[in-house]
């Protein structure tokens, strides 16, 4: 039966393994059930489910898990918290804990062997310092992975719901918005933890397009044209894309490309849509 979300039973076992959690590896330890409850709700969590779980601690939020899911593969980073989930998760045969960086792991290979090529859930509390990298390897998996469901910071929550015009708004963004629909379910203060992280966070949800919203010819050039757009915010798009030496671009191109769409050279690359990124990168590929 799940225990660890508490404070008490946290500092039990930290106080019998003595224990030390690792900054580096950005270690805050849920002890809030009501918000683990809503995780495993939002990740809709079914015993017809394999779940990746990112990270899993000391075991408090993979716990729950697997007395919702079919199995659980638990990818974690830290070599001192393997002997620790070998003691809080022994009563669970469904999980099994991987030794490993997920951003060294083949998730395709890993999955594949482990549940026959099927999509499976992802689920994790993921280190702040390391998040956009293992959000964007999660989506870039083609279609092993069915939905994210992670805690995150809250400022970069919000940069992967923001649309155009938004100061929040960014190359993040559009990036999660091309691969999933993201749904922020709550946030959650910095007393849910221990320890306690300096900021406030949030549980999002990304849910896997089977095809993306938009139709681009090439996505790859598209995702560089939404990089040089937002490398200096205060730059129009023109200026953003040809200072850019990796794309080539004359001003000449640029300009009769926005203005087959009908916008304006001085436009900011903020103001421009995911549907407006495709378009543009669809007409400079020609």
């Amino acid at each position: 039966m799940a225990y660890l979300a508490n404070p008490s039973r946290t500092m039990e076992i930290v106080k019998k393994y003595d224990l030390s959690i690792q900054k580096k590896f950005g270690q805050n330890f849920l002890i809030n059930e009501g918000i683990i409850e809503d995780i495993i709700d939002a990740a809709k969590i079914t015993k017809d489910d394999i779940v990746l779980e990112i990270g899993p601690g000391i075991g408090t939020l993979t716990q729950y898990i697997a007395e919702s899911a079919k199995q659980v593969i638990c990818v974690e980073i830290d070599k001192m918290l393997m002997p620790i989930l070998a003691d809080t998760l022994s009563e669970y045969q469904n999980v099994e804990v991987i030794n490993n960086d997920i951003l060294k792991v083949n998730i395709s290979e890993l999955i594949g062997n482990r549940n026959n090529g099927n999509r499976v859930k992802v689920v994790a509390n993921l280190p702040y310092y390391i998040t956009t990298p293992i959000i964007m390897k999660l989506l870039e998996e083609e279609t092993i992975i069915e939905s994210i469901t992670v805690m995150i910071q809250k400022e970069v929550a919000d940069r992967m719901e923001e649309g155009p015009g938004s100061k929040d708004y960014g190359a993040l963004s559009l990036a999660v918005q091309y691969y999933s629909k993201p749904e922020i379910v709550t946030k959650v203060p910095p007393s849910c933890f221990i320890p306690q992280p300096g900021v406030d966070s949030a549980v999002i949800t990304l849910r896997r397009y089977d095809t993306p919203p938009v139709e681009v010819d090439d996505e790859t050039y598209m995702f560089k044209l939404v990089r040089a757009a937002f490398n200096q915010r205060r730059k129009t798009l023109m200026n953003g894309l040809t200072h850019d030496s990796t794309l080539g671009l004359s001003k000449e191109k640029v300009s009769k490309a926005l203005d087959e769409m009908g916008i304006s050279a001085t436009i900011r690359g903020e103001a421009l849509s995911l549907q407006d990124f495709a378009n543009l990168s669809n007409i400079l590929c020609r």
